[in-house]
């Protein structure tokens, strides 16, 4: 008899987070701009960050997250230099499905 093993995936939800940039943002963000890439990069590489980055016109950002809850999506963003020094002015995190 042949005995079959089901192994089933869990998947940590997603999160996308979309802020607003102040004004004159490439002036302004300088100062913190390293810091800020730094810590993307530990969390690009820790895995809870899929992606980030601006829109074209340097007026929102979005970011997709991979986390176990929205409050540690949160503590990300506001950890982030661009937050702590107003260089990102508002955000909102929502849970996102994926559909495909």
């Amino acid at each position: 008899m042949k005995s079959s093993v089901l192994i089933y995936e869990v998947k940590m939800p997603k999160y996308i987070m979309w802020g607003t940039y102040c004004q004159d943002v490439l002036e302004k963000r300088a100062p913190y701009r390293q810091a800020h890439l730094d810590g993307l990069a530990r969390q690009k590489q820790s895995g809870v960050l899929i992606t980030i980055g601006p829109t074209q016109d340097v007026t929102k950002v979005f970011g997709l997250y991979e986390a176990d809850s929205e409050a540690i999506v949160r503590q990300l963003v506001e950890a982030d230099p661009y937050w702590q020094n107003g260089i990102w002015t508002e955000y909102e995190v929502k849970e996102w499905i994926q559909a495909f």
